[in-house]
């Protein structure tokens, strides 16, 4: 199936392809409405959650997808994994009403780039879909620490010897060497560590771990 350019230049600004998945159609509408007022952000369509969306997201190979949980939320997760699957440049954005820690917990270990709550300022939709097509994740620092906080640290035992090692301030070749990897290997640990902790950087999961009472 041919698509479109994932990319569509208007002037200089270059647009986010968006769909967004709602069941109520009120707020779907809404908030295609909110996001017509971006530049930056195009939504080439909109679906209802659960299984509705895979197929619309496959016919139109969005940026981002949007995704409501507050209504079929066990479908709707479903269905983002399996767009992962299908398109992984695909950046998937959840929203609902509140922050349900096994929610967010299944969203951190699925992989999903984040969680927008429906109370947030309205400007916050559109900056969220930014910071997730540029590669970050948007999860509240607090909410993730705290969705972790009954099954304990999200990294394996290997990234927590990486990031202790990282603690204690030896470098990438340092930790290469002492854990017997590659420095290459090393590096993919590191990204993943700031990745599933939501952190800013290595220093920021590093004093999140600390903080956390896992180093």
């Amino acid at each position: 199936m041919a698509h479109p350019h994932r990319f569509h230049a208007t002037g200089d600004v270059r647009v986010i392809r968006v769909i967004i998945a709602e069941d109520m159609d009120m707020i779907r509408a809404g908030l295609v409405l909110l996001l017509e007022r971006e530049p930056d952000i195009k939504v080439v369509s909109s679906a209802s959650t659960g299984s509705n969306v895979i197929p619309v997201v496959l016919e139109y190979s969005p940026d981002v997808a949007v995704i409501d949980v507050d209504v079929h939320e066990k479908e709707s997760l479903t269905a983002a994994a399996e767009i992962q699957g299908y398109l992984p440049d695909c950046r998937i954005l959840l929203t609902a009403r509140f922050a349900r820690l096994a929610t967010v917990r299944q969203s951190l270990a699925a992989g999903l780039d984040g969680l927008v709550l429906k109370n947030s300022p309205a400007s916050q939709l559109g900056d969220a879909i930014r910071r997730v097509h540029a590669g970050h994740r948007v999860f509240d620092t607090d909410i993730a620490l705290a969705a972790w906080g009954n099954t304990g640290c999200p990294l394996t035992e290997r990234e927590m010897e990486t990031l202790q090692l990282a603690a204690a301030g030896d470098g990438i070749n340092e930790i290469a060497f002492k854990l017997s990897l590659s420095s290459g290997t090393v590096r993919n640990y590191l990204a993943t560590i700031v990745r599933k902790m939501n952190a800013r950087n290595r220093l920021d999961a590093v004093r999140l771990a600390s903080t956390s009472g896992w180093i």
